[in-house]
């Protein structure tokens, strides 16, 4: 059943109606402004308490604890994460290019400091394979390591300090970049990496993460190539080396991969039945290290291990900062990351769970977390795609503080390097999204696509910078190109659609109605003026002598205006000097009937 609606009122102009309706004036706006300012400036024990709410969210939700209904699940999924963490963040550290040890710091420390100013209740932060392989190869072109210096001699110490502080320069440099975006209210910059962007971005570094661990896989010892085309570089060396492959690390990567790949396929299948996630990252570590242990395999076979694990907490010290202007150019592109997967990991949540988050405070607490931890040996840390979903999937309901433990073990790079490929499975899983992106939008497939393509055959960091542009020109090309179409009035409605896509829609009799889908601005000005004289059928004669009549009687009708939205730039641009303003209408029906009644 439909129902029918009638409106009865004058006809309106943009003028009239804000006569009539009140546009406050430009006085009252600055005394409004005035007033924001002072009210801003003002302090006050409520002022200071919103204020330490507002930065410090911890004092906001803390209070509010459901301490029965959330303490159990916020145990489960804690030790869950936690369990994860210790062996996710001694693998990443080797693509990192530091010690392992440095990844367990960085598991730890950046929590307690997210817990604190985060705003996103389900995010775990850490450790992740995009930025440490990022980071890493920073740390390479800066500190390359010869294949022949002896890992036990005292020059591999001095290199594995001087790693470490470039990796921790790289990340008190991030810190300060986001916190001075926080200063600046620039949170809104992480809309311009855009979705396909992040996924597409996501799955090619996944690649690139797969072909370094390759050579920890076979045993292999191998220069890490940085820049263009390194993805080729690694995979032809791997390929050229592979007759120098160590059988015994092999067959433990081959075990390991057996072991890895289908309990994780459980994990994810049955991720509903499951009270948690069968922890089979530590597991395998832990049955790993007992056999090369007990049998003495890293002598015997010439196994590459990661050695004796310290137990406690670093001392703070200062990152390497005398290399920032060197690291500065590539600094930049890893906050970018960091902070678009953080926000977009949080977003995801805060909607699923009904919270929202604030994207200039995750710039604080991401900030903050960084440059803090850079001065306990971390590297750059941001949210990790995978604990988080194993925190919200075991019944996390807060941030979560997960403790360092004691560890001595003689870890096998072989076991973290089989832990970082199948860690990487989420990320392999962005293809099946592209059927459903090709239906949706052929522009951001080949936004995907260029990003996925750019980031495997170049690098990741002039990869990201490609699709960022690419996505920037596809939407310039889109305001630019922007459909200009006539409208149509559909029967005893005040309703116009384009007539080219509704039949049943009708021009009005001497009137010629337009509608341009986008913005008017210098880079679409030709184009438009070209499909609005199509449309028309004027000619360059036809226009200038309207011009010339239109401009006679205008002179006579012309009244000053004070304008506003598109008025105000219509007005600035001297648009006016060629139009009455009592011709601009609140709706086009106002202007169908103004030009009807004029016409009787």
């Amino acid at each position: 059943m439909s129902a029918s609606v009638a409106v009865y009122r004058n006809i309106y102009t943009e003028d009239r109606f804000r006569q009539t309706y009140g546009t406050e004036d430009q006085s009252r706006g600055r005394e409004r402004l005035r007033d924001r300012l002072a009210q801003r400036c003002s302090c006050s024990q409520v002022d200071c308490l919103h204020l330490l709410k507002k930065r410090l969210p911890v004092c906001s939700w803390l209070p509010k604890y459901k301490l029965k209904k959330w303490l159990l699940g916020d145990i489960i999924a804690g030790l869950t994460v936690g369990i994860v963490h210790i062996p996710q963040g001694m693998a990443f550290a080797l693509l990192t290019s530091v010690a392992p040890v440095y990844g367990l710091y960085t598991s730890f420390f950046p929590v307690v400091l997210y817990m604190l100013f985060g705003t996103g209740h389900h995010v775990s932060t850490g450790t992740f394979a995009v930025l440490s392989l990022m980071t890493g190869s920073v740390v390479e072109q800066l500190v390359p390591i010869p294949l022949t210096l002896n890992s036990s001699s005292p020059e591999a110490a001095e290199f594995e300090a001087q790693r470490i502080g470039v990796a921790s320069a790289v990340a008190f440099l991030s810190g300060i970049m986001m916190l001075c975006m926080c200063g600046l209210q620039l949170g809104f910059l992480s809309t311009y990496l855009s979705e396909p962007i992040v996924k597409a971005f996501t799955s090619a570094a996944a690649f690139h993460v797969t072909v370094s661990q390759l050579q920890s896989m076979l045993g292999l010892r191998l220069p890490r190539y940085a820049g263009a085309f390194s993805l080729f570089k690694t995979l032809a060396s791997v390929m050229e080396n592979v007759p120098h492959t160590n059988l015994a690390e092999l067959v433990i990567s081959l075990l390991c991969l057996a072991v890895l790949v289908p309990v994780k396929e459980v994990n994810s299948r049955f991720r509903e039945r499951l009270r948690t996630p069968i922890p089979v990252e530590i597991i395998t570590v832990i049955i790993a290290t007992g056999i090369t242990y007990a049998f003495s395999l890293d002598s015997k076979y010439d196994i590459q291990i990661v050695g004796h694990i310290p137990a406690g907490f670093p001392e703070p010290r200062l990152p390497a900062l005398e290399t920032v202007p060197e690291i500065a150019g590539d600094t930049v592109a890893i906050t970018l990351v960091a902070y678009a997967v953080s926000v977009s990991l949080a977003m995801i949540y805060a909607d699923k769970h009904g919270y929202s988050i604030d994207p200039n405070q995750e710039l604080l607490a991401h900030g903050i977390s960084n440059t803090v931890s850079s001065l306990f040996t971390c590297f750059p840390n941001s949210a990790t795609l995978a604990t988080t979903n194993i925190l919200e999937s075991a019944g996390g309901h807060t941030q979560v503080l997960v403790s360092l433990l004691s560890l001595s073990f003689l870890f096998i790079q072989a076991v973290l390097a089989c832990i970082n490929v199948t860690s990487l499975r989420q990320m392999f899983l962005l293809f099946q999204d592209l059927p459903d992106l090709w239906r949706i939008s052929k522009i951001d497939f080949m936004v995907w696509l260029v990003t996925w393509l750019s980031v495997v055959v170049l690098n990741v960091d002039l990869g990201l910078a490609i699709g960022v542009v690419f996505s920037m020109m596809t939407v310039i090309c889109r305001t630019q190109r922007a459909n200009c179409s006539v409208l149509g009035r559909a029967a005893n409605t005040e309703i116009y659609r384009s007539i080219d896509n509704h039949n049943k829609c009708y021009e009005i009799p001497g009137v010629k109605i337009l509608t341009y889908n986008g913005p008017i601005y210098y880079g679409n000005r030709s184009f438009f003026k070209a499909d609005m004289t199509q449309l028309l059928g004027l000619t360059p004669e036809r226009i200038r002598s309207r011009e010339k009549a239109l401009k006679a009687i205008e002179k006579r009708e012309r009244e000053a205006i004070s304008s506003v939205s598109v008025l105000k730039i219509l007005t600035s641009s001297g648009l006016m000097n060629y139009m009455n303003p009592q011709h601009i209408f609140v709706t086009i029906h106002d202007a169908v009937v103004y030009i009807q009644q004029q016409r009787v």
